[in-house]
């Protein structure tokens, strides 16, 4: 079944755009044998890095909010380098933050990342529950009360058992917001089983159809995902055709009430 096309937002709502990427801390893989040919260059700083994440900062000023997954949190792989800050100061975006989390001593330090136009009223950062401690999720809340929109930024587990504590957790913390977006590295396909008790348990709605992200150089499996309440309109979900790392970024376009959240700062480039 075919979405119909998204209709002018009226003057009653307003549009925003959202991106989703796994960024490899910088590393551009292009086949599985990579993982093991440049295994090396994964805990070494090094220019190409640098270059792909600028290749990114000119993407992200199409959009409004930015949730970044395996971003490096300033350790040997990236030269000490704070990836979200980088990006965002690369892209001039206003507003960014992060939540470290595993960390392997110097060698690499991985981070969720926010990177955004609107100007955030809170951030807070969650440890998800998890048999090897380190996975986490930040979740970023944008106005006041009931008329706040809350977006939630998290790296799932490989294993199930993981994941199903986690999105069980995930949405006993979404459940007090009625404008909420859950969007990262799921690890999961959206018709597994703790994918459908997410949906069972919380406001989050399932996608029309999944969008393939991973591997990046022949997407086949919808791992990452943009996922919305029901009070949110949905519009458009979609792979940037652009890979900077093993995933695909996932996009997503909105329509949000005009009195939830802020209005989003329009930077000059």
């Amino acid at each position: 079944m075919k979405r119909a096309e998204p209709t002018p937002a009226p003057a009653t709502e307003r549009r925003l755009r959202l991106l989703s990427c796994n960024i490899l801390a910088g590393a551009s893989v292009q086949r599985y044998s990579e993982y093991v040919t440049r295994s090396l260059n994964a805990v070494l700083p090094g220019r190409s890095k640098l270059d792909n994440l600028d290749r990114l900062a000119e993407v992200l000023p199409q959009f409004d909010v930015i949730g970044l997954q395996e971003a490096d949190a300033g350790s040997l792989r990236s030269g000490f380098l704070n990836q979200t800050r980088y990006l965002a100061e690369a892209a001039g975006m206003p507003f960014w933050s992060h939540q470290p989390n595993r960390p392997m001593a110097r060698l690499a330090h991985s981070a969720n990342g926010l990177i955004s136009r609107l100007e955030p009223s809170s951030v807070l950062d969650y440890p998800l529950p998890s048999r090897i401690p380190g996975r986490g999720a930040l979740l970023a809340r944008f106005g006041d009360g009931a008329d706040a929109l809350a977006v939630m930024i998290a790296h799932l587990s490989l294993s199930a058992p993981a994941r199903a504590k986690q999105l069980g957790f995930i949405a006993e913390v979404l459940q007090d917001f009625p404008h909420a977006v859950l969007m990262g590295d799921l690890n999961t396909e959206v018709r597994s089983a703790e994918m459908k008790h997410l949906f069972a348990t919380s406001s989050l709605v399932p996608p029309d159809q999944s969008t393939p992200t991973f591997p990046s150089w022949k997407p086949r499996r919808a791992l990452d995902h943009i996922l919305t309440s029901e009070k949110i309109q949905l519009d458009k979900v979609w792979a940037l055709p652009q890979a900077f790392s093993d995933h695909l970024p996932i996009a997503a376009e909105i329509r949000l009430p005009s009195h939830i959240a802020p209005r989003p700062h329009r930077t000059r480039r």
